[in-house]
């Protein structure tokens, strides 16, 4: 992954076979603390136009207008979306339009921007032969499947692994690390669970050989990320987003 920047907005960039995925940070944005700057959730204490002035911009640095960003509601589930089309109305740009509740989304040659919502948990990216897939994945949708759903879902080839909170600073129950004690060794130690690690070896088992990887934690890198668990809830949302290229891109 190599880190881009456009008008203050700065973001992790890795290129899969035939699409790019993006990892935003905290940084360009005009929210105040403690949702600074550049928050994309609706869903917390932030100024509603903050967050979609922190949208467009996002937006504007990818290149893109915020109608051609699909999103959903999260609830940590495995459910998918499929994408042909931009959503109308667009949530993204008009928060307050209807809005799925779907934990990841799948998109084909025509599908718009994929995007999820973190603050912790680990966005996937997606490419295959069968187009793209943006995953959301906490532990109740990684244990209840969100990856190998993803990864049929378009016969994913390559996957980028964003930035989320790492062992260091994820300490678990005995409930939760117990539910991916099939991975093999080295998920959790002691109460530390290693989030990353088990989407990737979900990956692994799903058949996704190409795995790129942030290992930047989001709790440890304050001044970057967000971090749900670090700020005790009270904090914003960055993203990942996947898009597949035009054909002769």
């Amino acid at each position: 992954m190599e880190w881009r920047e456009e008008d203050g907005v700065r973001w992790l960039e890795a290129q899969l076979p035939g699409a790019t995925a993006a990892f935003s940070t905290r940084l360009g944005g005009v929210s105040e603390a403690p949702f600074d700057g550049l928050n994309l959730g609706v869903f917390t204490d932030d100024e509603r136009d903050s967050v979609v002035e922190n949208r467009r911009r996002l937006a504007a640095a990818l290149g893109f207008r915020p109608e051609q960003v699909a999103i959903g509601r999260q609830v940590h589930g495995a459910e998918l979306a499929q994408h042909a089309a931009p959503q109308e109305p667009s949530p993204f740009a008009v928060p307050g339009s209807p809005i799925p509740e779907v934990d990841g989304h799948v998109g084909a040659e025509a599908s718009p921007v994929l995007l999820v919502f973190v603050a912790d948990c680990v966005p996937v990216a997606l490419s295959g032969p069968g187009g793209v897939a943006m995953l959301h994945c906490g532990w109740r949708g990684l244990a209840a499947g969100v990856v190998a759903r993803g990864a049929a879902a378009v016969d994913a080839t390559a996957a980028a692994v964003g930035p989320a909170i790492g062992p260091c600073c994820y300490e678990v129950g005995r409930d939760v690390s117990d539910a991916f004690a099939d991975l093999g060794d080295g998920m959790a130690r002691g109460r530390m669970l290693d989030l990353p690690e088990v989407s990737r070896r979900l990956l692994r088992d799903a058949g996704v050989e190409q795995v790129e990887s942030s290992d930047l934690c989001t709790s440890c890198e304050r001044e970057l990320f967000f971090s749900h668990r670090r700020d005790a809830g009270r904090t914003g949302r960055q993203a990942g987003l996947v898009w597949r290229h035009e054909e002769g891109d």
